[in-house]
């Protein structure tokens, strides 16, 4: 059996992407897209876990052209996302999900080595609680999206809310990191100040928590806060900060600490976001960001 560094788990989906007074593009996304891109880009063996429609299998090309291991789950359908941007506000979006591929059911999920297992979900039609205690009791390094459950999908008209998650506590204490935006961190702790969210998080049970907004990125680990400002001139490729934000600390903290960690995921991020779609770049094209702004 293969033995990954990182294995990501979530939908695949196509987003459909209106900017503020710009055209609708469709393309391939997710949360799991984004962050499995990244964490080989950087070097780590990585696995994806998807359920999908085998129709459009196509979309995996561009992760199986960087040795990321696909294991596909069939569904009827693969989930469709819209995001419209109503204002200059890049943090500001109206979101909908058309389609879903439907929820992860423990087994349907491959038994697999992974030194972590990332719960990389769009919405609230993925993850449920049998499904992440039965990954926690099979073993597995679990962290989190909290989007994968703050993002509530209403059944008639499809559009997505964010809205506090009932069992909150209880999933944040099987996760040995969180990763989180400052809108989720507001519904989930009732403040905007990540500081004040992320200690919540960490009374929760949650030794790490990592918080992203529009100027930077907030790391809380081990009673300690740390925040890194982002770099990018431009933020046409504002979908995906997160997920990528993540994924590069993911990546990096496997052998570094918290700050350095965060400069590195802040740095590659920063490039990431003056270009539509997941990070493109090159370890050298971070560590030259580092260098630039980061030290």
């Amino acid at each position: 059996m293969n033995t990954y560094d990182i294995t990501f788990l979530g939908h695949m989906c196509f987003d459909e992407i209106t900017p503020y007074q710009g055209e609708t593009k469709v393309s391939p996304g997710s949360a799991v897209l984004c962050g499995a891109m990244v964490a080989a880009r950087i070097g780590n063996k990585v696995a994806v876990v998807t359920k999908m429609a085998q129709k459009d299998n196509a979309i995996l090309k561009p992760m199986q052209e960087l040795a990321i291991d696909t294991f596909v789950i069939p569904a009827v359908e693969t989930s469709y996302s819209v995001v419209i941007h109503p204002t200059a506000n890049v943090d500001e979006r109206r979101l909908l999900l058309q389609k879903s591929a439907g929820l992860f059911g423990l087994e349907e999920i491959p038994p697999l080595e992974t030194k972590y297992l990332h719960l990389a979900g769009i919405s609230d039609q993925e993850f449920n609680m049998d499904l992440i205690l039965g990954l926690k009791g099979k073993g597995y390094n679990l962290s989190a999206d909290m989007q994968s459950f703050v993002r509530q999908v209403d059944p008639l008209t499809r559009e997505i809310a964010f809205k506090d998650v009932p069992g909150k506590q209880a999933i944040v204490k099987q996760m040995s990191k969180v990763k989180l935006d400052v809108v989720e961190a507001k519904v989930l702790t009732g403040t905007d100040d990540l500081e004040k969210a992320a200690i919540t998080f960490e009374q929760w049970g949650c030794p790490e928590t990592v918080i992203t907004q529009a100027e930077g990125v907030l790391a809380r680990v081990n009673g300690k806060t740390y925040y890194e400002k982002f770099s990018n001139r431009s933020v046409v490729g504002r979908t995906g900060r997160g997920d990528t934000t993540f994924a590069a600390y993911l990546s990096w903290r496997m052998e570094h600490d918290v700050a350095e960690s965060l400069k590195f995921a802040a740095a590659l991020v920063s490039i990431k976001m003056e270009t539509p779609g997941p990070f493109q770049g090159t370890l050298q094209d971070v560590y030259d960001r580092v260098e630039k702004y980061h030290l």
